[in-house]
């Protein structure tokens, strides 16, 4: 079982920034692929980006040059930066995990997922 806790969601105006962590507490950590996926009101989950262990990234095209995904092994966290945020960035991002070395932009592909923090972006 691996434990998944966001945090450093809240309210910026259009056109600020706000960074993601995910902390995922186990021995694994540095072997899994780690994603972020967002949320909003009556729609689907959507992919927003993801990392291998190997520092390698994919971008949903939404948020391609906006947002960052990184991760720290050491500290067992992976981070979304996110600037230039817009209206439509509003959802609640959820923090997956999954435990191979390929990006796969469905949610279904990853079995672990963290409870969620919300963004909110005002115009």
């Amino acid at each position: 079982q691996v434990q998944l806790v966001e945090s450093g969601g809240g309210l910026v105006q259009a056109g600020g920034s706000l960074r993601l962590s995910c902390a995922a507490p186990g021995r694994t950590f540095s072997l899994y692929t780690m994603g972020w996926f967002r949320q909003a009101p009556g729609k689907e989950r959507e992919f927003v980006a993801a990392v291998t262990w190997s520092a390698n990234t994919n971008y949903a095209d939404s948020v391609k040059d906006r947002f960052t995904i990184s991760r720290d092994n050491a500290k067992k966290t992976v981070y979304l930066q996110m600037n230039s945020l817009k209206p439509e960035d509003t959802a609640v991002y959820y923090c997956a995990a999954r435990g191979t070395a390929v990006i796969t932009t469905t949610p279904g592909g990853y079995p672990y997922w963290g409870q969620g923090t919300q963004v909110t972006v005002s115009s």
